[in-house]
């Protein structure tokens, strides 16, 4: 930490060589001004001397002069008025040195006998011709004064000469004028303007200094909030995407180094949506304002929160001991009662997290198996998940596999197994349960878990579930009574038009519906609880039946269950398989048993594998058996045999 005695210091010696520095281009302007002012000043001064000859050749020598070309000479009277002139002007100093010279630039008269052997000069030639030339220079400068000392500074002018009437030009004037009377004349005012040049400018760079240091603070605080919004969220102010990964990394990197463990997780607020739509976003932007700040209230400085988008925020917990029990503490408060809009809420969530470095190193990669985790959650309605493999479908050979998909429903390289159900009062098939396979032409015979859930993700499960009713209906109708069960997904059962589609394949085929069993999961229920009993319902009207699958392991409202048109509950095959073993799982079977009869439902066992399971259903009450004790999936043509030679069982399987 920097001391506030260096840090003042440093600040000083930055004051100070900013200072310095902007006033660099204020002095070399004043220079650069002070440099055109003198010139300028010199400019006037010679200008001046030019007037001051230019009054002497008309009043003082003009009137003197009969009108005879000077290359003629001057007259005696000519010569003694000039005398008179120059005794008295060059006398009082007010001229250094006078000449007259012809047409042609030669001198014929000087006051001082100098210059008639001088060469011609240009400027006299020029000056015969109406040009004047004024420039400043020193007595006795020229080339034909060699020997003579350098004199003072003087105005030296070439100027025409003109007389007669009409008036002429007879000649030229030549004229030293003292300069140091014009310089001072002119420097009296270069001082002044020196002088007001100085106070201006330093003026200015006090203004320029003052508004450079405001501009600068704000240029600063405009940078600092430009980076803080470029790495946190403006609605919440939580760190954004960018600045969470980057603190991801770092937690990653302190748990590798430090042999500890980091949980990365993803938070999804579950029907958000309906609060946008209900309150408006205004009340949906101010429950997540106070969601994050709870959330930023109950983690620990080292833990990181941050808003990922919409409804979804990330967490990292550093050293963290058990992460699946801070999580579901921290699902707790956000479920807590919050008031928006006047009105009492409580959100839940849906949390997927990993282990770092337990579930690898690389931030993207437990970032994406995270959001992988969240969605089962969502899904499953479980509240927090921790990343599994076996969940993940996101894969660049999963997404080939779906392309496939696509080409090998044409191409007939799906087929269907079938998988009998019988009545465990007298073994009697009342049903058999369609089960898809793929047979892949480079990857063998592809079981429903390898492509059914990367195909639920697509609209492509619509179009598989549709191939594989019209197979099954198909396939059953010359097995006399017995029906046929067929899987739908929550994504197709919440299409508003599948319960037309499925009436249209049945009157198409000629099969009675009653021997359709259309099997759904409580997710299906759960996802979109007013469509799925609307669709559920046409259904029900034309006589098709609705088995609830996988029942026990949801969350289905026992209210909203006995308001449904479901006829039969398939008790999850985890309660079956070790309900000897488990009285716990015993108690539940039995308790779903005695619930689907009080529902006036039929009730299904799955995953009877042994006598004794099938017996004991049998004794609770259970109507049908399904599982491998009866038989094992069977394509259409291996079930007519079996259905053909099998005796019907009485205390055991088929």
């Amino acid at each position: 930490m920097v001391s506030p005695a260096p840090r003042t210091r440093s600040l000083a010696r930055l004051f100070v060589t900013y200072a310095a520095i902007t006033a660099v281009p204020v002095i070399l302007l004043g220079v650069a001004l002070g440099f055109s002012y003198r010139n300028d000043a010199r400019q006037s001064g010679v200008a001046e001397g030019r007037s001051e000859a230019q009054v002497v050749a008309k009043t003082a020598v003009e009137p003197l002069l009969d009108g005879r070309p000077l290359s003629q000479g001057l007259s005696p009277a000519e010569r003694t008025a000039m005398s008179r002139l120059v005794k008295r002007a060059v006398g009082d100093h007010d001229i250094l040195r006078l000449r007259l010279q012809s047409v042609s630039g030669h001198v014929v008269y000087s006051d001082d006998g100098s210059g008639f052997t001088k060469e011609v000069d240009d400027e006299a030639v020029g000056a015969a011709h109406g040009q004047i030339t004024a420039k400043l220079t020193h007595l006795n400068a020229d080339s034909d004064d060699v020997g003579l000392p350098l004199g003072p500074q003087a105005v030296e002018v070439y100027l025409p000469l003109t007389a007669g009437s009409p008036e002429h030009v007879v000649g030229v004037f030549e004229v030293y004028l003292p300069y140091a009377p014009i310089a001072e004349d002119v420097g009296a005012g270069l001082h002044t303007l020196y002088r007001d040049l100085a106070l201006g400018l330093g003026a200015l760079y006090i203004v320029l200094f003052l508004i450079s240091v405001s501009v600068s603070r704000r240029l600063r605080q405009q940078v600092k909030e430009n980076k803080f919004l470029a790495e946190h969220d403006p609605l919440t102010e939580l760190p954004n995407r960018s600045l969470f990964h980057q603190r991801a990394q770092e937690a990653v990197v302190r748990a590798v180094r430090g042999d500890s463990r980091a949980a990365i997780a993803i938070v999804d607020l579950d029907r958000f949506k309906e609060v946008n739509d209900t309150l408006g976003h205004e009340s949906g932007d101010q429950l997540l304002t106070l969601l994050a700040q709870r959330l930023a209230d109950h983690t620990r400085p080292q833990d990181a929160v941050a808003r990922l988008g919409g409804d979804e925020f990330g967490l990292i917990l550093s050293e963290v001991g058990d992460a699946e029990e801070v999580l579901r503490r921290l699902r707790d408060i956000i479920e807590r009662e919050v008031e928006v809009s006047g009105l009492p809420l409580s959100v839940e969530s849906s949390i997927g997290y990993v282990i770092s470095p337990d579930d690898g190193i690389d931030v993207d990669d437990l970032l994406q198996h995270a959001d992988v985790a969240m969605y089962v959650a969502k899904a499953q309605h479980v509240g927090v998940v921790r990343y599994d493999a076996r969940h993940d479908h996101y894969d660049a050979v999963n997404l080939g596999l779906i392309a496939e998909l696509r080409r090998a429903i044409d191409a007939g390289e799906l087929v269907m197994h079938y998988q009998p159900k019988a009545c465990l009062e007298d073994g009697r098939v009342e049903a058999v349960e369609a089960l898809v396979r793929w047979q892949h032409p480079t990857l063998g015979l592809l079981y429903p878990d390898r492509f059914i859930p990367l195909c639920e993700q697509t609209d492509l499960i619509d179009r598989l579930t549709t191939h594989v009713l019209r197979t099954a209906l198909t396939d059953v109708r010359d097995l006399g009574d017995v029906s046929v069960s067929v899987n739908v997904s929550a994504r197709t059962l919440g299409r508003g038009r599948f319960a037309e589609q499925v009436i249209a394949v049945l009157e198409e085929l000629g099969v009675p519906p009653r021997r359709l069993i259309v099997e759904i999961t409580e997710t299906s229920l759960l996802t979109d609880p007013p469509r799925a009993a609307a669709v559920l319902a046409q259904l029900d009207a034309v006589g098709v039946r609705v088995s609830l699958d996988d029942f026990g392991i949801g969350q289905t409202s026992l209210g909203y269950l006995s308001s449904l048109p479901v006829h039969e509950l398939k008790i999850d095959k985890s309660f079956v398989l070790d309900m000897l073993a488990n009285p716990a799982h015993a108690a539940i079977v039995r308790s779903i048993v005695d619930l689907g009869h009080n529902l006036n439902l039929r009730v299904v066992g799955e995953g009877v594998e042994t006598d004794a399971v099938f017996a004991t259903l049998r004794d609770a009450g259970c109507d049908l058996a399904q599982g491998y004790l009866l038989a094992r999936p069977m394509p259409v043509d291996q079930l007519r045999l079996w259905l053909s030679t099998t005796s019907q069982p009485t205390t055991h399987a088929v």
